[in-house]
């Protein structure tokens, strides 16, 4: 097991990689928990939780919603939780997310954990103290940073998922290395096959790397206002995409990544070779580079964007592999890209 420690201004919180559910009770300040899952990690797991009551949420994005905090907040009353309760996220990004906020506005807060079960959550959503939920089809339109006091990222949990599940998360590790590492780039082009094979220890590199990368951002920028916009390179049109086509994050993000270094190109700020470079590892690991979304729906959506300041967004681009910037991109911009 390796363990990474983020300290930011919302709070600490200590990554566990390698380590299992089966001793989720070490690490737990109280003898019983109250759970957060959902139907399939339930399923999946449920006889390995440790004693506590549990509350069952469905599955997909569309569960991320105010309706799926107001049965919480119900079942929460119902078993007279209060400031003293710790609770446990079990499962993918969603879960997290719901449980993170959950136990961030609840009696204006509760101690909180994350057992993360996707390969997608392991590197991106449990990881950095964002969570919310979304808003009449925005991405998480409602939410508050705060950190979960630990996140076990259990890799055997992993074999469960569906491989379109799995592409997702490696759209965000191929992510962390185009902005950030170079030599991570270069080992997740060698180790394509192992790592679609799920090599334990190929996996555990790239979860951990991806970590490093994105605690090292948070760390020095918690609440996004310079340093961690750089995480969103591929988001601002991946959100978009996602939102219209109602398709997976981490694919939506893939084709995102694509349009963010078309215009990076276009803006004389990275060479041909190294957008194709990225095209062709996307396509390596399975994931889209192209998405048939409608434009006008993008390009409303974008309109929507959180990091959006009148008429310009912060945007992120990339100088090289390894290398990215945030600029201040105008919406006309990126509606002339969506449209050429």
């Amino acid at each position: 097991m390796k363990s990474i420690k983020i300290n930011s201004d919302t709070g600490e919180s200590v990554v566990m990689i390698g380590e299992g559910l089966e001793n989720l009770k070490a690490h737990l300040p109280v003898e019983y928990p109250i759970i957060i899952t959902d139907l399939n990690v339930h399923d999946l797991w449920g006889a390995h939780f440790p004693q506590g009551p549990i509350i069952t949420v469905g599955t997909g994005e569309k569960i991320k919603s105010f309706d799926t905090l107001g049965y919480i907040f119900d079942q929460l009353i119902a078993l007279e939780a209060d400031r003293s309760s710790f609770i446990v996220g079990i499962g993918g990004g969603i879960v997290c997310d719901i449980a993170g906020f959950v136990a961030s506005t609840y009696m204006r807060g509760l101690r909180f954990g994350f057992v993360s079960t996707t390969l997608l959550s392991q590197v991106d959503a449990s990881v950095g103290g964002k969570n919310g939920v979304n808003f009449k089809g925005y991405k998480n339109m409602v939410g508050v940073f705060n950190q979960p006091e630990f996140v076990i990222c259990d890799l055997n949990m992993l074999s469960t998922l569906p491989r379109e599940e799995l592409c997702c998360g490696f759209a965000e590790i191929i992510k962390h290395g185009v902005i950030a590492d170079k030599s991570m780039f270069d080992y997740i082009e060698k180790h394509c096959s192992q790592a679609l094979a799920l090599d334990l220890n190929v996996i555990e590199k790239l979860v951990y790397d991806s970590v490093v990368i994105k605690s090292r951002i948070v760390n020095q920028d918690a609440r996004e206002r310079g340093l961690r916009r750089q995480l969103n390179f591929g988001h601002t049109f991946g959100h978009a995409i996602e939102k219209t086509l109602q398709i997976r994050h981490g694919e939506a993000v893939s084709a995102g990544m694509v349009l963010a270094s078309e215009l990076s190109v276009k803006r004389g700020n990275l060479q041909e070779p190294h957008a194709t470079r990225l095209y062709g590892l996307l396509e390596k690991y399975r994931l889209p580079v192209r998405l048939p979304y409608d434009e006008s729906e993008v390009l409303a959506a974008i309109k929507m964007d959180k990091k959006r300041e009148g008429d310009h967004i912060k945007f992120v681009l990339l100088s090289e592999i390894g290398r990215a910037y945030v600029d201040d991109v105008p919406i006309q911009e990126l509606v002339d890209l969506v449209r050429s």
